[in-house]
């Protein structure tokens, strides 16, 4: 079983790398690490794949800490060393300050846009241009229909995005590879589980979402692979102007 979810995994991650050219010979890498199945198999991934590559690049894991109580850094980068990593982890009051009563923001939002400020910020202090993130193909179409349900406008995020001029790119080697395939990868390779203290993880407009699709899906198999095609498919002249 192993065997045909990384052959599975493997092909969707190398399709991504290959089709948006996202790491060169020398690149220095930055991996957002979560603790997450996604990030935790973007990292595996990435290091695993340096021993069958003809090209070197250097990989920088970093955690940014969101501050809630009962965290899991310090079991974090005990799991990193084993794996043959170093783990930089950014301690921060993120969380507790996107829910407290000074942020008129959507909670998610705010911590999610300080995580990644904060993200370029150490990026800019080691050196990296790339930031490689753990969203999948399931993460890119929520996002699709976030943007259109409470944003009022048809977006996503891209597998490649340059960001400041072209000064940082943000890449997503799991841009076509199925949560369901990452999971199933990380519950084979044994990754621990951490569990995400964050209040708002089970009541976000993400999960609300992600439910509303899942009970899509199941009324006909080909509706996600149609969506996500769906959006590098767009005519423009069919939609209002």
């Amino acid at each position: 079983m192993l065997r045909h979810v990384h052959k599975t995994l493997r092909r969707s991650v190398g399709k991504a790398l290959h089709r948006y050219d996202m790491i060169a010979d020398g690149d220095r890498v930055l991996v957002g690490l979560s603790g997450g199945a996604d990030s935790l198999t973007l990292m595996w991934c990435l290091k695993e794949r340096l021993a069958r590559v003809p090209i070197h690049y250097d990989l920088f894991a970093v955690y940014i800490d969101p501050g809630f109580e009962d965290g899991f850094s310090d079991d974090l980068i005990r799991y990193s060393d084993g794996m043959g990593y170093a783990l930089r982890v950014e301690h921060t009051d993120f969380g507790p300050l996107s829910h407290s009563d000074v942020n008129l923001e959507n909670p998610c939002f705010l911590c999610s846009r300080l995580r990644r400020k904060r993200l370029f910020e150490v990026a800019r202090e080691l050196g990296c241009r790339k930031l490689a993130l753990g969203h999948n193909k399931d993460d890119i179409i929520e996002t699709l229909f976030l943007n259109m349900c409470y944003a009022g406008e048809i977006s996503t995020m891209l597998p490649v995005q340059p960001f400041f001029q072209g000064a940082f790119t943000v890449i997503r080697p799991l841009a076509f590879s199925d949560e369901e395939v990452i999971r199933r990868f990380a519950k084979e390779m044994a990754f621990p589980e951490f569990v995400n203290s964050c209040p708002s993880a089970a009541t976000s407009r993400r999960a609300e979402i992600k439910a509303m699709l899942k009970t899509l899906y199941r009324s006909n198999r080909k509706i996600k692979g149609n969506i996500f095609r769906s959006m590098s498919h767009v005519k423009p002249d069919y939609l209002l102007q």
